[in-house]
């Protein structure tokens, strides 16, 4: 009896005080029923193991989840992290590269950048993304104890109870020809980090000289005025790539149209470069005559070195950037295709 006693105390102490009492009547009757007339220990015990977890019995009472986030909607909560995860982490990064430099002095040295922003930076994505994963993870345990669908079975994205034609509005997507998430969160921190980099050009790029063991910065590459001269453009290249950014999110895949729109973004991403290039104070000469020196070469033959090198860079990197949009596109197409000739 006493086996019994602690049972039922067990499952009733995880229920409201108003109903403990007549479960508790109740549940002891279920088990004597259960037991033969002379019943040992063994039997009592065989008998609440076949009942169950006290704890299970007493959700099964409650009619409510034993669990945060169950199987119904699992699916559609793991699906929002990976695809909210990743933006709120660039959002943050962004705000957080922004903030910095607003902030940053001038003598500061290119390794205490880097360190400093790898720091904040990480620190900044962690915190973004603990308070986006506690946010999701409440809305959905709040949903899952209000939903009142009783057969347990995962939701789509939509909310909705899976059928097959949910198939029919799902492309086919190859696996090597998909775009993960994090593609396009390394896009956005990309275009973060570049344009970072340009509007404060003459505090990171440069001559670095080694002063009482540490790096100094001491002659600046580019002449910033000049630099924010182009400011419209910057602004309109950085747009193109947030936008082209998330629009590969939504297609998820490469198509044909993408692989368009990826060819025009390096196009105009080069030309760019190369009219904010050959701008004919855009280095500055103390950069010019440092590196000419070093080199054995004049200032003029060093810009003329340098200017090619980095128009053809960026003139093979975009063309082979549009290659492979365009191979990507038809290998998925030529993929696609025969799937629908095999069926």
């Amino acid at each position: 009896m006493k086996l019994i006693d602690i049972y039922i105390q067990e499952v009733t102490r995880r229920l409201p005080e108003k109903s403990r009492e007549d479960i508790a009547l109740e549940l002891r009757s279920t088990i004597e029923d259960s037991l033969p007339d002379d019943y040992s220990e063994e039997d009592v015990k065989a008998v609440l193991e076949q009942l169950g977890s006290p704890a299970a019995l007493a959700n099964g009472y409650l009619d409510r989840p034993m669990h945060l986030i169950g199987p119904r909607y699992y699916d559609v909560y793991v699906s929002l992290l990976k695809m909210i995860l990743p933006i709120a982490s660039v959002i943050s990064l962004i705000s957080v590269i922004a903030e910095y430099f607003i902030g940053i002095k001038a003598d500061e040295t290119i390794m205490n950048v880097i360190l400093n922003l790898f720091g904040i930076g990480i620190v900044g994505i962690l915190e973004v993304g603990m308070q986006t994963f506690f946010l999701i993870t409440i809305v959905f345990a709040v949903m899952e104890r209000v939903d009142k669908g009783k057969d347990g079975q995962p939701l789509t994205t939509s909310l909705k109870k899976w059928t097959p034609d949910d198939l029919k509005n799902i492309p086919y997507i190859p696996i090597k020809k998909e775009i993960s998430r994090w593609e396009v969160f390394w896009m956005l921190m990309w275009t973060a980090v570049w344009a970072t980099v340009y509007f404060n050009a003459d505090r990171l790029v440069g001559i670095y000289e080694q002063v009482g063991g540490e790096l100094e910065f001491v002659v600046p590459a580019f002449h910033q005025d000049v630099l924010l001269q182009y400011w419209p453009i910057i602004i309109g290249l950085v747009g193109l790539e947030v936008a082209f950014a998330f629009y590969k999110l939504i297609q998820g895949r490469w198509t044909k149209n993408m692989a368009k729109l990826n060819a025009l973004h390096q196009l105009l991403a080069t030309i760019a470069v190369i009219a904010i290039m050959i701008h004919p104070s855009i280095f500055n000469r103390e950069f010019l005559s440092y590196m000419a020196d070093v080199f054995k070469i004049t200032p003029e033959q060093f810009r003329s070195w340098l200017l090619g090198g980095v128009i053809v860079f960026f003139i093979a990197g975009a063309a082979y950037n549009a290659y492979e949009g365009f191979r990507k596109a038809r290998a998925a197409y030529q993929n696609t295709k025969d799937i629908k000739m095999n069926i």
